[in-house]
């Protein structure tokens, strides 16, 4: 080998970037890119019919509400697990850490059914609420938690424990109550990273389909999510409605995908300057 020439154990910048862009456009570009194209042949009376229709307007607004509300309750108590696992030790703390993880892990199906099975009216915790929660909207927003709640929880974890102990004995110190401690030192540390976690819980719920339309009901106008309305549309050989809806959560994806990297890049920053 000549002197000077550094070895590289992968090849070069030319091959693994044309096998990167090839892997890329098979598995994401062309079929983003073919949707688009479809959407985009649709003529302006066909979007309005669609996207105005009071069946595809509830199943929106049932997925964004829903997703929405998941994802805000999800910031509340995910901050609180991740406050305790990193800040407490108490046997079965590991156990409780892994079982963080179970929502990844779990096939969704099998999701959607246990929690059928837990909340529906006769069901190990539903024949004890006063309200009924399997086959209601209800459901579909406790199906978008259950989801949901890893990615507040692994997001503000680390942050979490890059937070210095002592810089809370320090405000304590000086006369800081805990809410104030909790408002003025660790809020402001951990508050990039609990929004982005919130912002990947949402577009997680927003795309869930599996979990959910067990314990939802799919009652049209009611208890119907906009990922299932796609299939029932296909399955009509209604493709034009389909496009178009699919078209618009397209949309909103690349939105809440913008949003997540501005946060990341914002925290980034945040976190250069502080140190």
């Amino acid at each position: 080998m000549a002197k000077g020439i550094a070895r590289r154990i992968i090849p070069g910048f030319a091959p693994t970037l044309g096998l990167t862009l090839a892997y890329l456009s098979l598995v994401v570009l062309i079929p983003l890119a073919a949707l688009v194209l479809k959407a985009a042949g649709m003529g302006a009376a066909q979007w309005l019919d669609t996207l105005t229709d009071a069946r595809v307007l509830a199943a929106f607004k049932l997925s964004f509400g829903g997703a929405l509300a998941a994802a805000l309750v999800n910031g509340l108590f995910g901050l609180l697990i991740a406050w305790v696992l990193v800040r407490y030790s108490f046997p079965g703390r590991k156990l409780v850490d892994a079982l963080i993880d179970l929502p990844f892990a779990l096939p969704t199906a099998v999701a959607g059914i246990a929690l059928t099975a837990l909340y529906a009216p006769a069901g190990w915790i539903g024949r004890f609420l006063p309200v009924q929660v399997a086959f209601t909207p209800l459901g579909v927003v406790v199906a978008m938690i259950f989801i949901g709640v890893p990615f507040v929880v692994r997001t503000v974890e680390p942050v979490l424990q890059d937070v210095d102990a002592e810089l809370e004995e320090a405000a304590a110190s000086l006369g800081a109550s805990r809410p104030q401690t909790f408002r003025l030192v660790v809020l402001p540390a951990v508050g990039p990273a609990l929004l982005t976690g919130i912002s990947l819980s949402f577009a997680r719920a927003v795309g869930e389909y599996g979990s959910i339309i067990f314990i939802a009901g799919n009652l049209p106008g009611v208890s119907e999510i906009v990922p299932l309305l796609i299939v029932t549309k296909l399955e009509q050989y209604d493709y034009v409605g389909a496009t178009a809806i699919a078209a618009l959560m397209l949309l909103v994806s690349f939105a809440m995908l913008l949003a997540v990297n501005l946060l990341q890049k914002w925290n980034r920053q945040r976190m250069g300057a502080a140190s």
